[in-house]
């Protein structure tokens, strides 16, 4: 069974899109801090467009979706996601591309959103009293990670705190647990956010294909591109039977564009 953390500094290496991640949430944390010392007012107004609130949201700020997960407020709970982050998404970038990694981890980001609104829909539509509680931080790709791993890796054991060893996918079931029982408190804007993220992680496990995203973006692409130019393959052979028409000839094309030989002579004359 292998055995993750068995240091304290057992970190997986700090490279490719873990790298990315954790540098931009860097940015952005002092970046806002920076405007915080400035002019508070700035930081606060920067900092409201940014997060993702539903009824701001459905109001016109469509971007907040992906931009609250870079949103940091605090050093404390700043520095438990991002070292999250980076063990999460550090281990599964040593068996996954960092494409892969991104599209995990944007579509975990994503499905927290789109739980948060969910529920803050449906609250809205039957008059349940959901305290506001906007979101920001990567939680909700933390959660997506973590569920990945529990599905992909579930008998590989953790140092949970540095002492208890766990496997992963009891690991996951422990933080989706938790989760559930905070849907009865007053955090369950949050607590059903997270399980989103967790879905939306899971959901990508299950359906990515293996040669990833970018790949069946590019096939689709190119499929895309062929289907437009045998469509002017046929157009073109279209105008060209009209036209030997008029010339008092009488030649056919396939749905490919390609001509039909009826006479042996024929085709030799045309090849």
């Amino acid at each position: 069974m292998r055995r993750i953390g068995s240091s304290p500094f057992a970190f997986p290496d700090f490279s490719g899109a873990t790298r990315q991640l954790i540098l931009i949430n860097l940015c952005t944390y002092f970046a806002l801090a920076i405007a915080g010392l400035t002019s508070a007012v700035t930081a606060n107004s920067i900092a409201g467009r940014l997060l993702f609130d539903p009824y701001s949201f459905l109001h016109g700020m469509l971007w907040q979706p992906f931009t609250y997960s870079f949103l940091h407020i605090g050093i404390l709970s700043t520095l438990f996601e991002l070292l999250s982050l980076w063990f999460l998404a550090g281990f599964l970038e040593s068996f996954h591309s960092p494409s892969w990694i991104w599209w995990l981890y944007g579509v975990s980001v994503l499905g927290t959103a789109a739980a948060a609104l969910a529920i803050y829909a449906v609250s809205g539509t039957f008059g349940w009293v959901l305290p506001p509680m906007p979101l920001y931080g990567c939680f909700g790709g933390i959660f997506g990670l973590l569920a990945a791993i529990g599905v992909l890796y579930g008998d590989t054991e953790f140092l949970m705190f540095f002492v208890i060893g766990i496997k992963a996918k009891y690991l996951a079931l422990i933080y989706a647990l938790v989760a559930i029982a905070m849907l009865f408190g007053q955090e369950r804007m949050y607590a059903f956010a997270q399980l989103g993220g967790a879905l939306a992680g899971l959901l990508f496990v299950r359906s990515a294909p293996r040669k990833g995203m970018s790949f069946v973006m590019s096939e689709s692409f190119y499929a895309l591109r062929n289907r437009y130019y045998r469509w002017k393959r046929r157009r073109a052979a279209r105008k060209f039977e009209v036209y030997m028409r008029r010339q008092g000839r009488t030649v056919r094309f396939d749905g490919q564009g390609r001509v039909i030989h009826e006479d042996p002579d024929d085709k030799k004359k045309w090849n």
